[in-house]
This record gives C-alpha cells, structure tokens and sequence, in this order.
C-alpha cells in the first residue's frame, strides 16, 4: 500500500483512492499535474510508530523530475493508522510524523 500512495502523490494518479491522505481543498476539482515519471520503487521497509495503532512506511525510490533529471536514492516516509479491532491502514497526510 505504500507504493501506491507514494505513486500517488508523485505522479497525481489514483489520489481519490486516499482521501485521508490526500484531503480536496475547498473550491478545488483536485487534478494534480505529475511531478515524476519513470518511477522505480528501491527500497521498502515498515516500522511501528511511536503511537500506538501506527506504522511508517520509508521508501526508497528514484525517478525523472519536471525537468528530465532522474535521480535515484529519494526517501519518502508515509505515516499509516488503525483503530483498534480494525485491520484496514489508512495512510495519513504526508506531512504527518509519528
């Protein structure tokens, strides 16, 4: 799950798939141009949160900017939530920590 909201916050697609993750501003249709292509995921590993019912996806990955450049070695961390009794995660927005 975390590759698919990483893929969706770097390239626009698939973002009303995490509404949590990625809330609609008021007054806006939500279309996202993509910032990155030729996405490869590197590195993926999960780890408990500090708070219960939460876990952090860091993922490693490399990808082409706007301007053409690919670069490799990119860290993106995502933050992801149950309730207690429930097994589904939900990913948090992307500038909550831990």
């Amino acid at each position: 799950m975390g590759r698919k909201v990483l893929l969706a916050d770097v390239t626009g697609l698939g973002r009303g798939q995490f509404p949590a993750a990625f809330p609609q501003k008021a007054g806006r249709a939500g279309v996202v141009a993509p910032a990155f292509t030729r996405i490869r995921i590197q590195a993926v590993i999960a780890r408990q949160g500090r708070r219960a019912g939460r876990a952090v996806v860091h993922l490693v990955w490399a990808g082409a900017d706007r301007g053409g450049t690919y670069t490799a070695g990119r860290v993106t961390d995502i933050v992801f939530h149950h309730a207690r009794g429930d097994g589904t995660w939900t990913p948090l927005p992307l500038t909550t920590t831990s």
